[in-house]
């Protein structure tokens, strides 16, 4: 929902002027020329996680929504920034730059908070048309495709937990018994920190040319305990160990329960006629558009 708009536009300093018409007229004082006086507008942007998983001592406790200003070229500076993208930090410093309550970290936020604001923040930006390159799952056939970024929805992750298959316990924690393995697994719901740590990490692993383990990396990452036990060699051993079964369970029930921004949208080829949902890639066109001719 947009806010401020009707505030916007040249306001003229008013310039009195003496009833005396006979009055001297002091020719050294210079008339006052307008000023741009332009007030940012703003966007509420509804959060996923509807403030539940914040605690008391958070600004976002209990908070369904966050207000941003619009993107302007101060943010886009930080986002072309190629010292900020190579620490991984151009998003969050541009998110950080865009709230209005500079109370809130946007380390802290929650990854789905995060998400919906830099969809609203991109609409702000460049608009709801989103032009991106795409290839068809049927025939692979690469082409254009435009999404519309106003087309989202947030999960509903009030379902997945009154699936039965999941509960949070009372530090908000999902508690997942494991199907094949019969391990109970308690994980977390991960903050930009935890986002950027993983960057980092896997940047780390790079540069030495160790083998990228992104799933078991993000396992270790978001559970927090193995059958009670949050010693971190539990955790590491378990994992590692986690049958292929209990791992895609775990990952599809804690997808399911993450709130988080749902970017699925309709796809046709224009080659082949294939139709499907489909995640909406997000590609570098996603900040950094190419210019429409």
């Amino acid at each position: 929902m947009s806010r401020n708009e009707s505030r916007t536009g040249l306001e003229n300093t008013h310039v009195p002027q003496d009833t005396d018409i006979t009055a001297p007229v002091a020719a050294s004082v210079p008339t006052e020329e307008p000023r741009l006086n332009w007030a940012m507008p703003t966007e509420i942007v509804e959060l996923p996680s509807r403030g539940r998983f914040y605690g008391p001592d958070h600004p976002l406790h209990g908070k369904t929504s966050l207000e941003i200003r619009y993107m302007t070229a101060k943010e886009e500076d930080i986002i072309t920034s190629q010292a900020l993208i190579r620490e991984g930090v151009a998003v969050d410093r541009m998110i950080q730059s865009l709230l209005v309550d500079r109370t809130v970290d946007v380390n802290t936020l929650l990854l789905g908070d995060k998400n919906a604001l830099i969809v609203a923040s991109r609409i702000t930006g460049y608009g709801p048309e989103y032009n991106t390159t795409v290839s068809c799952p049927a025939c692979t056939q690469t082409t254009r495709h435009t999404f519309d970024l106003t087309e989202q929805s947030h999960i509903e992750f009030e379902e997945a937990i009154a699936s039965g298959d999941c509960f949070l316990d009372e530090n908000n924690h999902l508690v997942v018994a494991l199907p094949f393995s019969q391990v109970e697994v308690r994980c977390r719901f991960m903050t930009g920190k935890d986002e950027l740590e993983q960057f980092k990490r896997a940047k780390r692993k790079s540069k030495t040319k160790r083998d990228q383990n992104n799933l078991t990396d993000a396992f270790k990452n978001y559970i927090v305990s193995v059958n009670g036990s949050s010693d971190g060699l539990d955790i590491r051993t378990f994992v590692e160990a986690m049958p292929a079964r209990d791992s895609f369970y775990l990952r599809s029930l804690y997808g399911a329960a993450t709130p988080n921004v749902n970017m699925t949208q309709n796809f046709e080829c224009e080659n082949c006629g294939h139709e499907a949902d489909m995640e909406v890639p997000l590609t570098v066109d996603f900040l950094w558009p190419r210019r429409q001719v």
